[in-house]
């Protein structure tokens, strides 16, 4: 049974810097369904085109990996033969329960899937098809984000996809004050207080810096990526599809 995400609700609770702690890997399941509009069909999505893209003899690679959604979706749906997932995140707690729910899973497939504790800057791209990246390069410093990229293009085979899934900000000021209004009410009808938001948005303050999406595109075509476009926005979220 999924655990409810109520970790900004406790009156007394302080707010300090958000980080994937066990409290948060507990109840993660649960904060991005009520916390990303879109999430499902993003996840959905990677599993279709790991059927259609992946090539065989690949690597595919699930980058701050979390609780591995984006894993299991592409092991159940590889159609080829040869390739192996490596799922990598930071977080120790993270890695802990990804392993335990992709030992659990009814339907695992057969291609070989490798969990790693380690930053992801650190991994050596290597012979791509897919790589992941679902919501985790807002979690860099803005400084850092080129060279991350430039790193999965130079590793990746041609015509190998980049699936980036960020919160971005709008560049027009009225259209971002909308879009994060739409946001917000998006985590009322889910169930959230307006402490938990305010509690939750202030946790993320300088944690998560998003961008526009042109920042985005730009950087990706900047490090090689023949094609880059947006295949799913909901209000201040998007999933960017580059191909090598």
């Amino acid at each position: 049974m999924m655990s409810r995400d109520t970790l900004y609700a406790p009156e007394s609770a302080e707010t300090a810097p958000f980080e994937f702690t066990d409290d948060v890997a507990r109840v993660f399941p649960d904060m991005l369904k009520r916390s990303i509009p879109g999430y499902a069909a993003s996840i959905q999505a990677i599993g279709t085109l790991a059927a259609e893209l992946v090539q065989p003899g690949s690597r595919c690679y699930d980058l701050g990996c979390s609780l591995g959604a984006a894993t299991l979706a592409m092991r159940r749906n590889i159609k080829v033969s040869g390739c192996r997932i490596v799922a990598v995140d930071n977080a120790p707690a993270m890695v802990s329960r990804c392993r335990d729910l992709l030992a659990a899973d009814e339907k695992p497939g057969s291609t070989e899937v490798s969990v790693i504790e380690a930053n992801i800057q650190d991994v050596d791209i290597t012979r791509a098809s897919m790589v992941v990246m679902n919501y985790t390069l807002q979690f860099l410093p803005l400084e850092e984000r080129p060279a991350m990229i430039r790193n999965i293009a130079e590793g990746m085979l041609p015509g190998g996809v980049l699936v980036l899934s960020e919160k971005v900000v709008d560049e027009d000021s009225e259209v971002e004050k909308s879009l994060q209004n739409l946001h917000f009410e998006f985590k009322r009808r889910n169930a959230y207080s307006e402490l938990e938001i305010s509690r939750k948005r202030a946790a993320l303050d300088n944690v998560l810096v998003p961008e526009t999406v042109r920042m985005h595109k730009q950087r990706l075509s900047d490090a090689g990526f023949s094609h880059v476009g947006v295949w799913l926005r909901y209000f201040n979220f998007i999933s960017i599809i580059a191909i090598r």
